[in-house]
């Protein structure tokens, strides 16, 4: 199996402040991880790392063989924010196809078409409508079309769902579950949702208060595809159990 990020002895400070504490990490190509920990712990930091937006301090961090910093010039990495960033006066349609038209050079074989996928995410009816117009879920809809249309192998995702009410949250979910598995990305989902991470990953890492360290890798065997319901079987309480008391341990150890 490739592997397509790296960590090693990975640290990340700012000032005196540690907030990253020697981390090792491997993650394999086409698989779903979550990372899930206190607030303030470093977990954004960690992902904008391995996205490639901030240097390491100390260590390494590759994506699939190359540093994260290098792999974010050559388009290996398509992020989500936590808040969409759409621009206001470009369309659904044209904030969609952003990533593309900013990047002319971007491999073809690998990109999909925006309205493809915004058909997908049940915006057909919105393509010519400005953000002001759409509600929070579905402006966070065309920002998960626009990183994904890109075809990067790596998604990171920072809390996307954070602003969003349970009913969109728990949409969304199911939208993510149908829209990554299957294409063959890598995706690194930050949460503070014990029962988003359940339903999304193939891994949930779970970090101590800062400076963060890994101090749980909760492997999540839930079947692929997931079905809609997967979040009412027995086995899904039972892994949301061991990722809260992973949580509890860490915080008061």
């Amino acid at each position: 199996m490739t592997t397509a990020v790296t960590l090693r002895g990975l640290r990340k400070s700012f000032g005196t402040l540690e907030t990253i504490a020697g981390i090792d990490l491997d993650i394999e190509a086409g698989t779903f991880v979550s990372v899930i920990g206190p607030s303030g712990c470093g977990k954004s930091t960690l992902l904008r790392v391995v996205a490639g937006l901030e240097p390491a301090s100390a260590g390494e961090a590759l994506v699939y063989g190359e540093p994260a910093t290098s792999a974010r010039k050559h388009k290996q990495v398509a992020i989500v924010p936590q808040h969409p960033g759409l621009l206001p006066w470009r369309t659904v349609r044209a904030n969609a196809s952003l990533l593309l038209d900013i990047n002319q050079k971007a491999n073809r074989s690998t990109t999909t078409d925006p309205v493809e996928l915004l058909e997908r995410v049940g915006l057909t009816k919105f393509l010519d409508a400005h953000p002001h117009e759409l509600s929070g879920g579905m402006q966070q809809r065309v920002a998960l079309v626009r990183a994904l249309a890109l075809g990067a192998p790596l998604l990171a995702m920072d809390e996307p769902l954070a602003a969003l009410d349970e009913i969109t949250r728990s949409e969304m979910r199911l939208l993510i579950n149908q829209l990554v598995q299957g294409r063959g990305v890598t995706t690194i989902f930050v949460t503070h949702s014990i029962t988003e991470a359940v339903a999304l990953s193939d891994r949930v890492l779970v970090t101590s208060p800062r400076p963060a360290r890994i101090i749980a890798d909760i492997h999540i065997g839930l079947t692929r595809p997931r079905p809609d319901d997967v979040e009412d079987e027995p086995r899904f309480f039972d892994l949301c159990n061991q990722v809260r008391h992973a949580l509890h341990e860490g915080a008061h150890s």
